[in-house]
């Protein structure tokens, strides 16, 4: 007979439940694969390199199926988020801080310490988890593997195997299943094997899903010297990246908002949508978090357009045979575009969005300010007194290294998982003012049937209060909303409802009417 006593008085068991036979079974599995790339790691000499990758991968994948099945399938389909809050690994416990340092620690070594991954230098051969790896690379391209291919590798089957995971954990709501293939689609095919396959045919290397500012190296000058060298396939890759930026992006997100983008291609949507998915409700909720979220998106945006400008200032004036504009004329334009949509910004959105909208021109003017310092304080080589190549190091680091992947991914059992799409991504910023400005996309509400459970809240990854929308009727048009749809998914009533509509009436602000403060038929009336 146990002695433990239990106090609580709840109907339901206030101790998280324990993991099946089965699922103990499957995190054996899948950590016996993760087992076999640690001791690659620690320069284990496999004498069959390929066998031994091929039953890693597999391991993982399999162990991540079985542990779904029985965790989802053994269930009535609905929402699926018991004891979220009393799991280790979900709530900021031991597991999760621990999670957390090994995701940080494997960024770090990924990005700054390759030589302990085994990347071989001078022309040596790869060992340890890279020279696992070799032999799938010289499958897909004909090349040694490296440590990005290792993590594009490991990157596609998080997605892939969580993603799984993800359309049977909301098997119940088709719109969740759509995007989550879609994003798996995009991952595989557009990201992972499309790029190596372009490679194997001596083609530059070229995520075409994966957008500027997003692909901050896009505007490089070892990439675009790579398009214009690869004859007329690599200026229609180097035409379709810029029309994508300025064409087809804007048109998609005045459709259907940034959703389009953030929750159905891109890769970081991805991967946190599936493999961060039990961090999601880790978001902070609070008024500051929201404030500092404005500020540093911003800011760093502003930053990248800035980088991006000085980077295409370098490339114009070390490569004038090959520049269809001067150093000047391009720093005009830069400069007209930027103030038309300022202008355009202040005339036409000013009064109806308010903050918002000031908050967008501002980000323009300091731009164009930034942009101005830049031909001032450039010659030659010397971008603000910087040699143009460490200028380019420097913001790699900044934006590729440290926030997208050091923070961005691994503070997922922190932070939650947006984190980086919430603080720091400038594609995720540009989306946002536009679908702010001008999209169709909205989540509509219906307060009357809203019970106040706050099941939308708690699960909104990008940290908005969604359930104060609900309370007051009010349509959801936020900047920050990548219109995932969980708030939808979650909600036991049906209140959100994801919409494309016209834009008359998207930005609603409904008042809260609490008992007999007004008349009810004048309010009625009135509305």
């Amino acid at each position: 007979m146990s002695n433990k006593l239990d106090h609580s008085m709840s109907l339901a068991s206030p101790e998280p439940k324990g993991i099946s036979i089965k699922q103990k079974i499957a995190v054996a599995i899948g950590f016996t694969g993760l087992f076999i790339l640690v001791l690659a790691l620690l320069n284990t000499n496999f004498p069959n390199q390929g066998v031994f990758l091929a039953l890693s991968l597999v391991l993982i994948t399999v162990g991540t199926i079985i542990f779904a099945n029985d965790a989802y399938l053994t269930k009535l389909e609905g929402i699926k988020n018991d004891g979220v809050w009393l799991k280790s690994i979900s709530s900021r416990g031991m597991l999760g801080w621990i999670a957390g340092v090994v995701l940080t620690g494997f960024y770090i070594v990924l990005y700054f310490y390759e030589g302990l991954l085994g990347a071989g230098a001078n022309g040596d051969a790869n060992t340890g988890l890279i020279g696992l790896f070799d032999p799938l690379s010289m499958l897909l391209k004909g090349k040694p593997a490296s440590q990005w291919f290792v993590y594009g590798t490991l990157y596609t089957i998080a997605i892939l195997a969580f993603g799984y995971k993800f359309i049977l954990k909301y098997r119940h709501n088709r719109y969740q299943q759509l995007r989550t293939v879609s994003v798996m689609f995009f991952q595989l095919g557009f990201a992972f094997l499309i790029p190596e396959f372009m490679q194997a045919l001596n083609y530059p290397y070229y995520d075409f899903k994966n957008m500027w500012p997003l692909n901050y190296y896009f505007f490089y000058d070892w990439n675009i010297n790579g398009f214009l060298d690869s004859g007329s396939i690599g200026f229609l890759m180097l035409l379709f990246g810029i029309v994508s930026i300025f064409v087809i992006s804007p048109f998609l997100t005045y459709k259907y908002g940034k959703r389009w983008y953030c929750s159905w291609v891109c890769g970081c949507g991805g991967l946190a949508e599936t493999a961060g998915d039990s961090f999601r409700q880790l978001s902070s909720k609070k008024l500051s978090a929201w404030k500092f979220e404005r500020w540093s998106i911003h800011t760093v945006l502003v930053f990248a357009v800035i980088m991006t400008v000085a980077v295409l200032y370098s490339y114009i004036g070390n490569n004038p045979d090959r520049s269809v504009f001067t150093r000047d004329q391009f720093i005009f334009g830069v400069i007209a575009f930027l103030s038309v949509l300022f202008a355009g910004i202040m005339f036409f959105k000013r009064q109806n969005l308010n903050k918002d909208a000031k908050f967008a021109a501002g980000a323009i003017l300091i731009t164009i300010v930034g942009i101005l310092l830049l031909n001032h304080f450039s010659e030659g080589n010397q971008i603000f007194f910087i040699e143009d190549y460490n200028l380019q190091k420097a913001y790699g680091f900044a934006i590729g290294a440290v926030f997208s992947g050091v923070v961005g991914t691994g503070f997922y059992p922190i932070l939650g998982n947006r984190v980086w799409c919430r603080f720091g991504c400038p594609m995720a910023a540009i989306l946002g003012v536009q679908q702010r400005l001008f999209s169709k996309f909205r989540i509509t509400t219906n307060g009357g049937q809203c019970i106040s459970c706050g099941n939308c809240s708690t699960y909104c990854e990008m940290g908005i209060d969604v359930r104060s929308y609900a309370q007051k009727g009010e349509n959801i048009v936020r900047s920050s909303c990548v219109g995932c749809g969980i708030c939808s998914a979650v909600c036991p009533r049906g209140v959100l409802k994801l919409e494309n509509d016209n834009l008359e009436g998207r930005i609603s602000s409904n008042e809260i009417l609490l008992g007999n403060d007004v008349d009810l038929m004048d309010y009625v009336n009135n509305k």
